[in-house]
C-alpha cells in the first residue's frame, strides 16, 4: 500500500538525515491526512484509496511546476530549485509515467470501450482513463488526445 511506503520512506529519510526528502514526505503525509479527514463519514473511518493518493500527488507536482514558472519569472532560482527537488521526491512514489504513444493507445482503447463518438462522450472516456491509469498519465495531455480522437 502506498501509505505504508510513504511512512517507511519518512523513517528512512530520518535515519539518513535527508532533510529535503524528509520535508517533502512530511508535506505529502500532511496533505494525505487532510484528504483522509475530508473523506471521513459516520460509517467509514478508513483512509482514501491508493488511486486518490496518486491523484493527490499528481496535483502536488502540478502545483510545484506552476510555482517553478513563477519563481523563474521572478529570478528566484533558489526557490525554483527547491520546488524541483520536491518534485523528484514526490515522483519516487508514482508509477512510471506513460509515454505519448502509450497514452494515445490507452485513449483509443478507452474511446472504443466506451463507444464514444462525439465530444459529448468525453466525460465517460476520461472517467475510464482516470480509473484505470491513475498516476500513470498526465490527464491534461490525455484530455487533449481524447478531444482530438473524438473530433476526427
Amino acid at each position: 500500500m502506498l501509505r505504508d511506503k510513504l511512512n517507511d520512506a519518512m523513517k528512512e529519510a530520518m535515519r539518513a538525515r535527508d532533510q529535503a526528502a524528509l520535508g517533502t514526505i512530511r508535506l505529502i503525509l500532511a496533505k494525505l491526512k487532510d484528504i483522509d479527514i475530508a473523506a471521513r463519514t459516520e460509517a467509514s473511518r478508513e483512509g482514501v484509496a491508493d488511486d486518490k493518493i496518486l491523484s493527490m500527488m499528481q496535483g502536488m507536482i502540478k502545483q510545484r511546476n506552476e510555482s517553478i514558472v513563477l519563481y523563474e519569472k521572478g529570478n528566484r532560482a533558489d526557490l525554483a530549485d527547491k520546488e524541483k527537488a520536491e518534485i523528484v521526491v514526490i515522483e519516487r512514489f508514482l508509477p512510471q509515467q506513460m509515454d505519448e504513444a502509450a497514452v494515445e493507445a490507452a485513449v483509443r482503447e478507452a474511446v472504443a470501450a466506451a463507444g464514444a463518438t462525439t465530444v459529448k462522450d468525453m466525460g465517460g472516456v476520461m472517467a475510464a482513463l482516470k480509473a484505470k491509469y491513475a498516476g500513470q498519465m498526465d490527464f491534461a495531455k490525455a484530455s487533449a488526445a481524447v478531444k482530438k480522437a473524438l473530433s476526427s
